[in-house]
C-alpha cells in the first residue's frame, strides 16, 4: 500500500474489541527458551487450547518446529499453522499491527521496522532479520493488504489503543536512542497518528 491508514479511513481498534484470530509463535530460540522450550510448552498448549475454543489461532513455526507443533496441536480445531522464519516468540511485537475501517469492516496490516527492542544501540539480540520480515510474510500468506511503515521502528507491544482515537505509549520506548533517534517527539507522534488513525497520543 502506498497510502496510509488514516488517509484510507482505517484505525487501530480498541485492545478489548472483539476479534477473529490470535497470532502466536512456537517458542524455539535457545536464548529465551532453554531446554528446547520443553518446560514452557505445556503452558503454551493451554493458551492455544483456550484460544481455539473461541477463535482462530495462527501458529507460526519454523521449519524445525513445524512437525512438533502439528503433533502437539493435533486435537485442536480452529488452528492454522504457518511456516514463517522468525528469531523469537514475541508475536505481539513482531506480527502485524492490524487496523480496521469502521465503515466497511475491512482489516489491513501494518509492517513496522523491528530491531529487537533497540538495534545496535541496546537491542536484545544481534540478528533480528527474520523477525523484521515476519509481519509482511504473514500478510502475504493470509491475504491481508499491508501498509509499509518502514523505516519507522516500533514493536506492537509498545502501543495501546482505545479505538476512539487515543493511543498510549511510553517515552522510554518510543523516544529511546535505539528506536527512532533521528525523529523528534512531534514527528513520532505524527507518524503514530498517521498509521494508527489516531487523533492523540498519550
Amino acid at each position: 500500500m502506498i497510502t496510509t491508514p488514516r488517509n484510507d479511513g482505517f484505525r487501530m481498534p480498541a485492545e478489548f474489541a472483539p476479534h477473529s484470530g490470535t497470532i502466536m509463535i512456537f517458542p524455539e530460540r535457545s536464548g529465551s527458551w532453554p531446554y528446547g522450550a520443553e518446560p514452557a510448552l505445556p503452558s503454551f498448549l493451554q493458551i492455544w487450547q483456550a484460544i481455539t475454543q473461541e477463535e482462530t489461532l495462527y501458529l507460526i513455526t519454523s521449519r524445525n518446529t513445524r512437525q512438533k507443533a502439528e503433533t502437539l496441536c493435533r486435537n485442536l480445531k480452529n488452528i492454522e499453522i504457518l511456516e514463517i522464519p522468525q528469531n523469537d516468540a514475541w508475536a505481539r511485537d513482531t506480527a502485524p499491527t492490524f487496523v480496521r475501517n469502521p465503515q466497511t469492516g475491512e482489516v489491513r496490516g501494518i509492517d513496522w521496522n523491528f530491531n529487537a527492542w533497540g538495534g545496535d544501540y541496546d537491542g536484545l539480540y544481534a540478528d533480528w532479520q527474520d523477525d523484521n520480515a515476519l509481519a509482511g510474510e504473514f500478510c502475504r500468506k493470509t491475504g491481508f493488504s499491508l501498509y509499509d511503515a518502514k523505516p519507522f521502528v516500533l514493536e506492537g507491544g509498545s502501543i495501546h489503543a482505545d479505538g476512539q482515537g487515543t493511543v498510549i505509549t511510553t517515552e522510554a520506548c518510543l523516544l529511546s536512542h535505539g528506536r527512532n533517534p533521528q525523529l523528534s517527539k512531534e514527528q513520532i507522534t505524527d507518524t503514530l497518528c498517521e498509521y494508527l488513525g489516531a487523533e492523540r497520543v498519550v
